[in-house]
């Protein structure tokens, strides 16, 4: 009966759901900043600084929106 809890520990460490926010978080992290490098070696350097923030602004708001948007953020009393 242990094997099956475990498994399903196992299982829940890289759910769907965390390897979602994980790419997401790749992405708009290392993503962006090779593309706002990229564009900065090629002379860009305005437009590589757009991106980069468009980028990261953009993975900040896609995870607020997605997961952080239906939690209640209540203090200790629930007031």
């Amino acid at each position: 009966m242990s094997d099956v809890s475990e498994q399903s520990e196992a299982d829940g460490l890289l759910s769907g759901d965390r390897l979602l926010v994980l790419a997401i978080l790749f992405v708009g992290v290392v993503g962006s900043g090779i593309a706002r490098w990229l564009l900065g070696n090629a002379g860009f350097e305005t437009l590589g600084m757009v991106v980069f923030v468009l980028g990261y602004g953009g993975m900040v708001f896609t995870l607020w929106y997605g997961w952080l948007r239906h939690m209640e953020l209540t203090g200790p009393g629930g007031q």
